[in-house]
């Protein structure tokens, strides 16, 4: 912690190294978009209420109230005092004022340390429900009632509102003389003023005015004579913040807050854990792949409002035999990762398609599939457990596009981080230890809105089903994602993979039973022949007459669908199944389906016959072996499918034509958010801009005097948030409404939401201004 001076914000960006304003715009992001033309403008843009507000989300409830603390001391306190305020060790205060210097939201020495004006107005005080200070509640109150509070309280009055308002203060915060002041009160007083302050609630009651000590008698008329309550507002009352202060000891909480929550911990062998999770890795893996393999071939569309509808979501979650919330978790999770896109599919002008990234990512390792997945679940601002849910009174589906709150990535990885700092062999307890972590994380980033709690719990959810975490603690490769990547959690966690098998067990029932996972070979030449019945340790798949026809319809010979089968085979063909591909291969083809908008002929005159005489089919026979149809093949060919028939399209010279069915893509996204090359190239440009930052400054310092020369908008609003900051006298250059521009001398209070908050030396009061109606800021040596 630095012990010089600097006069602002802006000054003691100066004085910082090139390192160390790049780890502030790494930290804050957003100060260097677009780049900060100089230190003024870097100090101006960090204090304003928006970029604040995103630095505070990021804090502890620790760091939120030393914080706190400084603004209890009017924003401008030695660090000695805010560590006498703060219930924690002195030495945990000072590495938290570290960090908040590190970080622009406290600027001085540290003798003299200053709290950026934005902070106060973001934060308040309701990190610790101190409440409104003496001098915001007592506006009602004139001198003689101020005095007499005093008096009572054991003060002693000066005449002076200002001072005896101070006095009582200063009382009021002293631990041992509120003790004395409570001591004079009964058990009904104190028990009502100790919940008002544990709670930082406002109370109700018809007696709003100054009651003496000597003729009190209700407990909220002995709180009213000792100032230990005062009138809020008609009718409430309510326990001014030095009141609070004191009956907390003289700190700003009752309790030490540089320690977070114990989490409530069971023992488990890590080993388990890895396996449980591993596991459910595999699962995961497989079935996006199913999900792929689905969607390629028939994609569901995209619903008017955007999203994934709901009897899409059935079907899917029946294909991947899960509920319907672990399907929608494998959709999201497979679009974060790039693998799911949008685009035309046939006659289906948008759609749900796996993207090109999907067939690249189908060449990689099992470990490697998983990691890419883990990492798109642990870095997306989507939010999966609201699907399912009501949001605003409306249904809220998969892929819907308003699902990404902007604290959702940061408040999974903080989830995972909590899980991380258990030892060896410790996991959550089964009963309590959820409730225990969502109180660490509600403690780590306090103010996260409500559904923070929700959001962690479905952390916990996802991470189980995603095989991040088994059996309530963070597996191996789960914490090597987290700590390392994906490529560390690969390596990880291959050795915990099945080893993939290259054959299945055929049964006499025209079942196969893959005792694993299949080489990606044979488990694609198995999908085409046989459909899968069951999964779970072993993968149960059946041979039926619609699964063998699939084969022959993408070009399968029969002597190809016997060597797949036999190849993948470790005894002998059951003659069922054999029978089976031979029926098939018979009648398939014996219907063929020609192009001539279109025609079918047969040699058997007698299906021809059934064919023509079925409706909606739209046929018309022409001879004893052709009809033609007014529908096109590519429509015709699912219609006699559908009834039941197997034909083959055939060329204009005969010959048959096979083809496998299409499978529709849609096109990668460009710029993938989690790439390693991006992140590397965002350090890079923090260090970059704060390189040019300083350039910035150095030209600065050899421009004429007068700043008021060549001002730009951003330029002015940096010196007047300066100006704020040093608490200095500048002059603006200000258009009124006839359109002249006039010179006011003005003390700069804060600059905001394109107004400027100063006290003006000519109306003799403190007032707005437009800030695009001030066209120049001086200094007022400057003025003359």
């Amino acid at each position: 912690m630095s012990t010089s001076a600097p006069r602002s914000l802006a000054d003691q960006l100066r004085a910082w190294s090139v390192e160390a304003l790049a780890g502030l715009l790494r930290s804050r992001p957003d100060l260097s978009l677009p780049a900060p033309q100089d230190s003024g403008q870097l100090a101006s843009r960090a204090s304003t209420r928006a970029s604040v507000m995103r630095v505070l989300d990021q804090l502890d409830r620790f760091e939120l109230t030393v914080l706190e603390a400084l603004a209890v001391l009017d924003g401008r306190a030695p660090a000695s005092d805010v560590a006498a305020l703060v219930n924690a060790a002195p030495d945990a205060v000072h590495a938290a004022l570290d960090r908040l210097l590190g970080l622009a939201l406290v600027w001085g020495s540290l003798d003299d340390l200053r709290l950026v004006g934005a902070v106060s107005d973001t934060l308040g005080t309701t990190v610790s429900g101190l409440g409104r200070p003496l001098a915001q509640l007592a506006d009602g109150l004139g001198p003689a009632r101020v005095a007499e509070v005093l008096a009572d309280a054991g003060g002693s009055p000066s005449g002076d509102r200002s001072t005896d308002l101070g006095r009582l203060g200063a009382l009021l915060q002293d631990p041992a003389r509120v003790t004395g002041l409570l001591e004079e009160c009964d058990a009904a007083a104190r028990a009502m003023v100790e919940h008002l302050a544990a709670t930082g609630a406002e109370g109700a009651s018809e007696v709003v005015g100054h009651v003496r000590a000597a003729d009190a008698r209700t407990p909220v008329e002995q709180l009213l004579a000792r100032g230990l309550l005062v009138p809020a507002s008609r009718g409430k009352l309510a326990v001014p913040r030095e009141a609070v202060i004191g009956l907390r000891g003289g700190r700003t909480t009752p309790d030490p807050v540089d320690v977070a929550p114990a989490l409530a911990t069971g023992e488990r062998s890590a080993t388990l854990v890895d396996r449980a999770a591993a596991g459910a890795a595999y699962e995961l893996v497989h079935r996006t792949e199913l999900l792929l393999d689905r969607w390629g071939e028939e994609p569901p569309g995209v619903l008017r409002q955007g999203g994934l509808g709901v009897r899409d979501v059935r079907t899917l979650a029946d294909l991947l035999h899960a509920d319907e919330r672990t399907a929608s978790l494998v959709v999201e999770v497979a679009a974060a990762a790039g693998l799911l896109g949008r685009g035309p599919a046939g006659r289906v002008e948008d759609a749900w398609l796996p993207t090109d990234a999907s067939d690249r990512w189908r060449h990689r390792t099992l470990a490697e599939r998983w990691a890419d997945l883990a990492d798109a679940w642990l870095h997306t601002h989507r939010l999966p457990g609201l699907v399912g849910g009501r949001v605003q009174g409306k249904a809220v589906n998969a892929l819907a596009p308003d699902l990404a709150p902007p604290w959702a990535a940061d408040t999974r990885r903080a989830t995972l981080h909590v899980l991380a700092s258990l030892g060896p062999g410790q996991v959550l307890s089964g009963g309590d230890g959820l409730p225990s972590l969502v109180a660490r994380v509600r403690w780590l980033r306090p103010r996260r809105p409500t559904a923070r709690d929700e959001a962690v719990a479905w952390t916990l959810e996802e991470a189980a089903v995603l095989g991040v975490v088994g059996l309530g603690g963070l597996a191996s490769h789960g914490r090597a994602l987290l700590v390392e990547g994906p490529a560390a959690a690969a390596s990880t966690l291959a050795p915990l993979m099945p080893a993939p098998v290259d054959h299945v067990l055929l049964q006499a029932d025209l079942t196969a039973v893959a005792p694993g996972p299949l080489e990606q070979k044979l488990a694609r030449d198995l999908a085409t022949v046989a459909h899968v019945e069951s999964r779970g340790g072993a993968t149960v798949y059946r041979f039926t007459e619609a699964s063998v026809r699939h084969a022959f319809d993408v070009g399968w010979s029969a002597h190809e669908v016997h060597e797949v089968i036999g190849r993948a085979a470790r005894t002998d063909v059951p003659q069922p199944l054999r029978y089976l591909v031979d029926d098939v291969a018979r009648t398939h083809g014996t219907i063929r389906l020609g192009v001539a908008e279109s025609f079918v002929r047969s040699d058997d005159e007698a299906s021809l016959a059934a064919l023509a005489a079925s409706p909606g089919l739209g046929l018309r026979r022409i001879a004893p072996t052709v009809l033609v149809s007014t529908l096109p093949a590519d429509e015709l060919l699912p219609l006699l499918r559908e009834a039941g028939v197997s034909p083959v399209i055939e060329s204009a010279t005969g010959v048959v034509q096979v083809a496998p069915r299409e499978a529709h893509r849609a096109r990668t996204g460009l710029v993938d958010p989690r790439s390693p090359a991006l992140a590397a190239r965002a350090v890079s440009r923090a260090t970059a801009t704060a390189a040019a930052i300083r350039a910035g400054d150095r030209a600065a310092a050899v421009r004429p005097p007068s700043r008021a020369d060549r001002q730009t908008p951003a330029s002015a609003l940096a010196l007047l948030r300066e100006a704020a900051e040093q608490q200095a006298t500048v002059v603006i250059g200000y258009v009124d409404d006839d359109g002249t521009i006039h010179d006011r001398v003005v003390d700069p209070i804060a600059a905001d939401g394109g107004r400027l908050r100063a006290y003006d030396h000519r109306s003799d009061r403190t007032r707005a201004f437009a800030v695009h109606r001030i066209k120049s800021v001086r200094d007022v040596t400057e003025h003359g």
